[in-house]
């Protein structure tokens, strides 16, 4: 059970703990399917031992009242805003990229912590003094690049980043709780309210980056849900991973007469170079020619060549048209058969383990290696006692 969190500097994968942690999962969950933490900011940060999120206003904001859990924000009763949280004894602050609801005490039972929305993530490890305040509900598996971006922050003398940095966007890969009554997820990301607005810092583009119109704002929000997406097909095991990109051998083939064979197609392509493969795509059941076709040389410039001379040329009276492949389902394909042949023999029944690694550094290639009423406010401890804790450990 995965969440993605795509942060202003960069993208976060959560494992959650559901065995160990089940109703403060399925709190941010639902948390994350309505959208509750968008554009909240990430404060309170203490380097090399922890930073806290998940208030949508923050607390520069005079209005906020901490955040809120899911049973709260769907019923509006103040009462329901807390809920007791529960410390698995196995659970600790061990290692970096430990992730907790952030908890204060009960106000008639000092014994009970009551936890909301806001959680924290450890930036070190043996942040131990977390024990017992920070109830942890999941791991940092992927991000933590960002969680350096976020240590490194320039910050001012209540751990508030001079530069804002926050969570953008959530996304959510499987779902195993009932949506409590009332819940409705949102078609799109809404946009940040005019008080979210209100607490913004200074953008770190902002300095240098001229006035965006309309379009380019759009043009960046389409950038950003899809690189949100190509993750989202990473953690479900469909993309060997995100940044995949098409190969740069192989053509795309189209408007083929019907009679045209693979062997006729490789033929005449085979005078610029050696041809790997040449496949008419055809359909399933009848066998007909769907009219393109994919040919991959061993040879990038062999491939580019073809591309410039082959355009528009008569092949069985049909005049072709060419460009370069866009598909990565040849490399998808490959890496998950290799993944799914490795857990079946991990699992006993004779072939392969997790990850398809062969296959995945066989197409690293491809990869772009160029390529950031209730409780109180919610600090889980007293901020002095904190900042002694982190000072020591610097």
């Amino acid at each position: 059970m995965s969440v993605l969190l795509e942060t202003t500097k960069g993208d976060i994968v959560i494992d959650l703990l559901v065995d160990y942690s089940p109703k403060l999962c399925e709190n941010f969950l639902k948390l994350c399917k309505v959208k509750y933490y968008n554009y909240s900011p990430v404060h309170s940060i203490q380097k090399s031992f922890s930073f806290q999120t998940g208030d949508p206003l923050g607390p520069l904001a005079p209005q906020s009242d901490g955040g809120s859990s899911i049973w709260g924000v769907l019923s509006g009763d103040p009462s329901r805003r807390a809920f007791p949280a529960l410390f698995h004894p196995k659970l600790k602050h061990i290692e970096r990229g430990t992730v907790g609801m952030a908890t204060v005490p009960h106000p008639s039972d000092p014994d009970v912590r009551l936890a909301a929305s806001q959680f924290i993530v450890s930036l070190g490890d043996d942040t131990d003094f977390l024990d017992g305040k920070s109830a942890i509900f999941g791991k940092v598996v992927e991000g933590f690049d960002v969680l350096e971006a976020i240590n490194s922050a320039i910050v001012d003398d209540n751990g508030y980043p001079l530069v804002d940095i926050r969570i953008l966007h959530t996304a959510i890969l499987d779902d195993p709780y009932p949506d409590p009554p009332g819940l409705v997820e949102p078609a799109a990301s809404p946009p940040p309210s005019r008080a979210q607005l209100d607490t913004a810092r200074l953008d770190e583009n902002a300095a240098d980056a001229p006035e965006e119109d309309g379009e380019t704002a759009e043009k960046m929000r389409r950038e950003r849900e899809a690189r949100a997406q190509a993750l989202t097909l990473e953690m479900m095991g469909d993309l060997p991973f995100a940044e995949v990109k098409p190969p740069e051998n192989v053509l795309f083939v189209c408007k083929l007469n019907p009679v045209t064979r693979d062997e006729d197609l490789e033929l005449i392509f085979s005078r610029f170079g050696t041809i790997l493969s040449c496949e008419v795509i055809r359909d399933r059941k009848t066998g007909d020619s769907l009219q393109y076709a994919f040919i991959e040389f061993e040879d990038k410039s062999a491939c580019e060549a073809a591309y410039f001379k082959m355009q528009d040329v008569l092949i069985d009276d049909r005049r072709i048209h060419i460009d370069f492949s866009q598909s990565v389902s040849k490399l998808s394909d490959a890496w998950r058969n290799d993944t799914n042949a490795k857990r079946q023999k991990q699992a006993g029944r004779g072939r392969g383990g997790w990850g398809g690694v062969r296959e995945l550094e066989k197409w690293r290639k491809y990869r772009n290696e160029d390529d950031d009423e209730g409780p109180s406010y919610g600090m889980v401890h007293n901020e002095e006692e904190l900042r002694e804790k982190a000072s020591a450990t610097k």
